[in-house]
């Protein structure tokens, strides 16, 4: 009887593990062309070779007032674990956010540094230094390296989007700028890349979660799946690190 019992127990439980795994692989096989995606500025490339979907791209802070203010979205990504928590408190998220990637900030120059930058040091001082605003994820990490290096930055420009501050380092209008890691491999020759002390040990986390009220809840869901599953290898071959 002993044995009966514990054979009925064991075909549950593969009975139960195969319908999870069904679910979940007829989830992220849901057509998504019709989803719309409101990610960070920094998912502009690696995104849309993931899934197919109606993206928009901007500041993550950016991307929560347009959401709050009525914006039609079905999933939202953001740079960091702050802006989500900020949606979620707002009650713009339906269901848990999900952590899938890291990224941490370099300091890049032109591709021939005609500035002379060393690094995230006094070698800044005098010159062109374009970092994002503070209310976003990448500017909130600058502040935060600043104060850990010991330096006050005096930018000339602070951006409301990454993107935007690589466009005006590999354009040369800067001299200098602080973006992602992923923002920089995207930019290839056209800048030098400076890694910052401790930045890759303390990054940013990326997350993605559901909005609240959305029309399109199964491809919503199938998105992120995606995302989560087998897009981990196209974010690693951006230049993303692993979920924590």
């Amino acid at each position: 009887m002993r044995g009966l019992a514990v054979l009925v127990a064991s075909l549950l439980a593969c009975a139960c593990s195969s319908q999870d795994s069904s679910v979940v692989s007829s989830a992220s096989k849901t057509d998504t062309t019709e989803v719309v995606v409101f990610a960070a500025a920094s998912l502009n490339k690696v995104f849309p070779e993931i899934a197919p979907a109606t993206y928009s791209f901007d500041g993550s802070s950016s991307l929560v007032d347009q959401i709050s203010a009525g914006a039609p979205a079905d999933v939202f990504a953001s740079a960091d674990r702050r802006t989500m928590d900020k949606a979620v408190g707002a009650g713009l998220i339906d269901g848990e956010p999900v952590m899938f990637a890291t990224n941490h900030l370099v300091l890049i120059t032109p591709a021939n540094n005609p500035g002379g930058i060393t690094g995230l040091d006094t070698s800044l001082e005098g010159r062109k230094l374009v970092t994002c605003a503070p209310e976003v994820p990448c500017g909130a990490a600058t502040v935060k390296l600043a104060e850990k290096a010991g330096i006050t930055l005096h930018p000339v420009s602070e951006e409301s989007k990454v993107t935007d501050v690589l466009g005006k380092v590999s354009s040369g209008e800067a001299d200098a700028g602080l973006v992602y890691a992923t923002d920089a491999v995207t930019a290839g020759a056209a800048v030098a890349t400076f890694e910052i002390p401790g930045a890759a040990a303390d990054p940013n986390t990326y997350w993605i979660a559901r909005v609240k009220g959305t029309r399109n809840a199964s491809g919503a869901d199938a998105f992120i799946a995606r995302i989560t599953q087998e897009g981990t290898a196209v974010l690693a071959e951006h230049g993303f690190g692993p979920a924590r």
